[in-house]
C-alpha cells in the first residue's frame, strides 16, 4: 500500500463536451466502477437521442468554417495539444488505472501512444495531399485528384484501451477537415473526459470536436444519424457486425475492429531465454484484455525442447506480480467488471471439463487490501487440443491454450481454420521459417520474434477475417485515407 500515490477518488457525474462547452445531461446515469475495489468513482449520464443531436447539428455547422481552414493552421492546433497532452501525462495515465485496472506502467504505455498518433496527424500537410498527371487525359488536358474532407464523423469506443483507440481516429479526421463525435465507453468514460479537458484547453473552434456519454442505444443513435457521414468502432466480433451492418445501411463508411484469438508459434531454434520474456507481456499483459494479446501458445519441437521450455515459461508466469495497478511494483492488474472476471473463469472451468490440464490456476487470488477486485491470475493449461473451446474462442483473459505441433505447416493450417485474422507471432531464428509463416499466415499484424504486434502511429492497425470488417484501417495514411474521399478535376483551357 505504501507504493501507492494520492489520487482522485471521487468523479462525480461526467458532463457532454459539445459546441466547446461542458454540459451536464439530463438522462439517467450508471456507476463507474474501480475494478482492483470494486469502489463506485463516478457517474456517467446516458445521453438522449436529442442531446446527440445537438452535438451532430454543432459538429455539422462547425465543418463548414473547419473545412475552409489552411491545412498548416489546423495542424497548429495539434501541436498545442500534444504539449498540453505531456502536461497531463501522469494524470490521465493515472485515471485510466483507476477505472480499468491496468498497471500504472501499461497505461502510461496507452497514453503514449495516443499522443504519437497526434503527432503523426502533424504531417497531414503532406499525409493529405492528392495528385496529378499533366496531360494525364489527352494532349492539353490536365488531370488531378484532390483528398478532401466529408463532414461529420464518431467514434464509439471499447473499455480495454480507453485513452489509445479513440486517438487511432479521430486526430487524423479533424487534421484533414472533417468534425468529430467521440463516444466512449459507458465503463471506462472518465479517462476520456480528462483528456477532453486538454482538447478543450487547445482552443478548437467551438464543434469541431465533441465528446458525448452514453450506453449501447446510443451507439445505435449514431450510426442511425442521417448527418454523420462515417464510424469508427472496436470491440467484440458479434458487435463490430452490428456496426458494420446498421452503418452500411445507413450508407456510412465503417472501419470496424473486432475480436481475436491469437497465437504465439515457438520453434525450437528460438532464443529460449529472449523468447519467453518478451512473449508474457503478451499473455498477461492488461491481463489478457487486449485484441493483439497472445491466447494460445503452440509449440513445435520435440519433448525436451518442450519441458524445457514450458519450465522457463512457468518460472517467468510465477514471478507476475498481481494487484492494483497504482502499485509501481504490481505486473498485472485485475479485469474490467466482475462480469468480466466471471466470464473469463467459466472459460477456465470449460477448458477444465474438456480435458485441459492445469499448469496454474489464477482462480481465488485476492491480493491483500483489494480482496474485493476483479482479479484472475495467470492460468495455464496444457494438453488443449485444437477442437477445444479455449483454443477457438476469444477469451480476453490472462489464460493461456498450450498446444503442440509436429510441424510449423500443421501449426499455419490450423491458425488459419480460425474466423480470426488479428494477430499471429512466431518465435524462431530461421529466417525461411519466419518468412514462411509471415507468407501463408492469414492475420494482419504478424510478429517475428515479436509478442505484441502493435502497430507505431504511422502503420495501419491491421486485422482480417472477422478480425476487421471494413477498407481501410485506424491510424497513420489508411486512416487519412477513410476520412477523405478523393475528388478528381479533368481540366483543359480553351
Amino acid at each position: 500500500m505504501s507504493h501507492l500515490p494520492e489520487v482522485k477518488e471521487q468523479y462525480g457525474k461526467l458532463k457532454n463536451f459539445v459546441d466547446g462547452e461542458w454540459v451536464e445531461s439530463s438522462a439517467e446515469t450508471i456507476p463507474i466502477t474501480n475494478p482492483a475495489t470494486d469502489q463506485v468513482i463516478g457517474e456517467v449520464p446516458k445521453s438522449s437521442a436529442d442531446e446527440l443531436n445537438e452535438a451532430v447539428e454543432a459538429a455539422k455547422d462547425a465543418f463548414v468554417e473547419w473545412r475552409e481552414t489552411a491545412p498548416i493552421s489546423r495542424v497548429r492546433y495539434f501541436f498545442k495539444l500534444k504539449e498540453l497532452m505531456e502536461l497531463r501525462f501522469e494524470d490521465m495515465a493515472r485515471v485510466l488505472v483507476q477505472e480499468m485496472g491496468k498497471t500504472i506502467d501499461e497505461s502510461r504505455g496507452e497514453v503514449r501512444r495516443a499522443i504519437e498518433n497526434v503527432e503523426t496527424a502533424c504531417a497531414i500537410t503532406t499525409l493529405q495531399m492528392g495528385y496529378n498527371l499533366e496531360d494525364g487525359a489527352a494532349s492539353g488536358i490536365d488531370e488531378e485528384a484532390w483528398k478532401v474532407p466529408l463532414g461529420v464523423f464518431a467514434c464509439i469506443a471499447p473499455y480495454n484501451f480507453p485513452s489509445m483507440i479513440p486517438y487511432w481516429f479521430w486526430p487524423y479526421a479533424v487534421a484533414c477537415g472533417n468534425t468529430y463525435i467521440i463516444k466512449p465507453s459507458s465503463q471506462v468514460p472518465i479517462t476520456q473526459q480528462i483528456m477532453t479537458e486538454v482538447v478543450a484547453e487547445v482552443g478548437f473552434p467551438p464543434g469541431v470536436i465533441n465528446l458525448v456519454n452514453g450506453h449501447h442505444d446510443l451507439a445505435d443513435n449514431l450510426m442511425n444519424h442521417p448527418d454523420i457521414k462515417g464510424i469508427s468502432f472496436v470491440g467484440s466480433t458479434p458487435i463490430a457486425h452490428h456496426v458494420y451492418k446498421l452503418s452500411t445501411e445507413n450508407k456510412k463508411r465503417v472501419q470496424a475492429q473486432g475480436g481475436a484469438k491469437n497465437t504465439i508459434v515457438v520453434m525450437e531454434d528460438c532464443n529460449l531465454k529472449r523468447s519467453v520474456a518478451n512473449m508474457l507481456a503478451s499473455f498477461f499483459g492488461c491481463a489478457g484484455q487486449r485484441c493483439l494479446a497472445g491466447s494460445n501458445l503452440a509449440i513445435v519441437g520435440s519433448d525436451g525442447f518442450y519441458n524445457e521450455f514450458m519450465g522457463k515459461f512457468i518460472e517467468g508466469v510465477k514471478a507476475i506480480k498481481v494487484g492494483y495497478g497504482l502499485d509501481e511494483t504490481v505486473n498485472m492488474g485485475p479485469l474490467v467488471s466482475q462480469k468480466a472476471k466471471t466470464k473469463v473463469e467459466g472459460y477456465i472451468e470449460t477448458a477444465e471439463k474438456e480435458g485441459g490440464k492445469f499448469l496454474l490456476d489464477g482462480r481465488g487470488i485476492k491480493p491483500e487490501g483489494y480482496e474485493n477486485g476483479a482479479f484472475v491470475g495467470p492460468t495455464v493449461f496444457e494438453n488443449v487440443e485444437p477442437d477445444h473451446t479455449l483454443a477457438k474462442e476469444e477469451v480476453f483473459g490472462p489464460v493461456v491454450a498450450t498446444m503442440r505441433f509436429g510441424s510449423l505447416e500443421e501449426t499455419i493450417e490450423f491458425m488459419n481454420t480460425s474466423p480470426y485474422g488479428n494477430a499471429a507471432s512466431i518465435y524462431t531464428s530461421s529466417g525461411p521459417a519466419a518468412r514462411q509463416f509471415r507468407y501463408d499466415i492469414e492475420a494482419g499484424n504478424v510478429g517475428i520474434n515479436i509478442g505484441i504486434v502493435a502497430a507505431m502511429s504511422y502503420f495501419p492497425f491491421a486485422g482480417r477475417k472477422d478480425s476487421f470488417l471494413g477498407d481501410l484501417h485506424g491510424q497513420g495514411k489508411d486512416a487519412v485515407n477513410f476520412f477523405t474521399d478523393r475528388k478528381v478535376c479533368i481540366t483543359r483551357w480553351l
